[in-house]
């Protein structure tokens, strides 16, 4: 029980670390989900696209009212997105059979392959969040230019990896309309979370049209604090150094990830 307030406390801490950072968001929950409230892998990883698809979603709609969203590259490299990840978890994440490898007493499940991909995307992750990014002007729109071939293909991979760990996928989308869009580092955040809220939305559809069995009071509840989480985010975002966060943040990221791996394979 007390694992389990918890877990809704930190639930906050999921609309934070969107809110300030545009990322990282899903990263918290599925552990969060899985060690905390006892959630099993597979549905936190649906869990997750929803409490992160609607946290986004707040969060969207609110740089759209501040004017920080270019709504283009939202349908540009999100629409290739939505399609993979809706695909992916209607289609390929059922298709995984539960016991993928078994060497001697050892089994690789379903849920430990899960849980392990999802500790490398967030190691990898952390790579992108701890290396310093080269200052530029955040609000400067003006050079906007697109590399459709490589935002497509970029948004196709996000969102198969979306669908398969349940992570929204913002510190994959960031930096590729940062380097591919030559988009503004702030403006890039607000389309993020548009982009991560769109597809993590439609791609909790693909779960629930299955028999996944959905307890939608704890989803409700856990989405209404992560939501709480993101205002609390974007307040803080204007009062404390976003590279330093990133930064620190990173490194706890980094830690969760070996954490995980080393649970999953030597731990459980």
């Amino acid at each position: 029980m007390e694992l389990e307030v918890l877990g809704y406390i930190s639930a906050i801490l999921v609309g934070v670390s969107l809110g300030l950072i545009g990322s990282g968001g899903s990263i918290l929950t599925v552990p969060i989900l899985v060690y905390m409230m006892s959630v099993d892998p597979v549905l936190a990883t649906a869990y997750s696209l929803f409490v992160v698809g609607a946290t986004s979603l707040v969060g969207g709609v609110k740089n759209i009212l501040n004017k920080m969203v270019d709504l283009k590259t939202a349908v540009v490299f999100g629409v290739p997105s939505i399609i993979a990840v809706y695909l992916t978890r209607a289609y390929l994440v059922p298709f995984i059979p539960e016991v993928i490898l078994s060497v001697g007493d050892f089994q690789l499940t379903k849920s430990i392959a899960l849980m392990l991909l999802f500790a490398v995307v967030m190691i990898l992750a952390s790579m992108s969040m701890i290396k310093p990014r080269k200052k530029t002007n955040d609000y400067d729109i003006s050079g906007i230019k697109y590399n459709y071939p490589l935002v497509l293909l970029e948004g196709s991979l996000v969102g198969v990896l979306t669908g398969l760990v349940g992570a929204g996928g913002g510190f994959l989308i960031i930096p590729a309309l940062v380097i591919l869009a030559r988009m503004p580092m702030k403006l890039a955040v607000g389309t993020s979370l548009l982009i991560i809220a769109a597809k993590s939305l439609l791609g909790f559809l693909g779960d629930i049209q299955g028999d996944r069995d959905i307890d939608w009071m704890l989803l409700s509840i856990f989405t209404s604090l992560s939501v709480a989480g993101i205002f609390i985010g974007i307040y803080l975002a204007k009062k404390i150094d976003g590279d330093k966060l990133k930064t620190g943040f990173g490194w706890f990221v980094l830690l969760m990830g070996i954490y995980i791996i080393v649970k999953e394979l030597f731990l459980s």
